[in-house]
C-alpha cells in the first residue's frame, strides 16, 4: 500500500508538471515566440515605429505596406520581439537597445493615441 501511494503521488507530480510547460507550446491559439504589443504607430523616412504605453520603442520589420493609413493612431501589433543586434542597429541608426518587432498581423485600437504618445 505504501509503494501504491508513492507511485500515485509521483504520477501526479509529473502529470502536474507536464501540463505547466504546455500553454507556451501555443494552446492559446498563437505561434510560440509571438506577442502583442499596443501603443502609438509612427512613420519616419518610411521606417514604422510603434510606441508603446510605457515608453517603450519598437522598430517594426516585415510586412508594413499597410501601416501607412495607421500612422498616429492607437495599434496592437502581433509579432515576433527581438532585440536589434549591436551591426543592425548601426547600419540602421538606431540605438543599440531598442527592439524590433517581425510584424504578423496587427489590430487598429483607436484612431488617437493614448496618453499623448507621439500623435501626428
Amino acid at each position: 500500500m505504501r509503494h501504491f501511494l508513492l507511485f500515485s503521488v509521483l504520477l501526479l507530480c509529473t502529470s502536474w508538471a507536464v501540463a505547466q510547460s504546455y500553454p507556451s507550446q501555443g494552446a492559446t491559439g498563437s505561434t510560440a515566440g509571438q506577442q502583442n504589443v499596443i501603443g502609438c504607430l509612427s512613420s519616419s523616412g518610411g521606417t514604422y515605429t510603434l510606441t508603446a504605453k510605457n515608453g517603450k520603442n519598437y522598430q517594426l520589420t516585415g510586412d508594413t505596406t499597410k501601416l501607412t493609413d495607421h500612422v498616429g493612431h492607437e495599434m496592437k501589433i502581433t509579432g515576433t520581439v527581438s532585440s536589434a543586434s549591436a551591426s543592425s542597429a548601426d547600419k540602421m541608426g538606431k540605438t543599440s537597445g531598442e527592439e524590433t518587432i517581425d510584424v504578423t498581423s496587427f489590430k487598429h485600437i483607436s484612431k488617437t493615441c493614448q496618453g499623448g504618445a507621439m500623435s501626428h
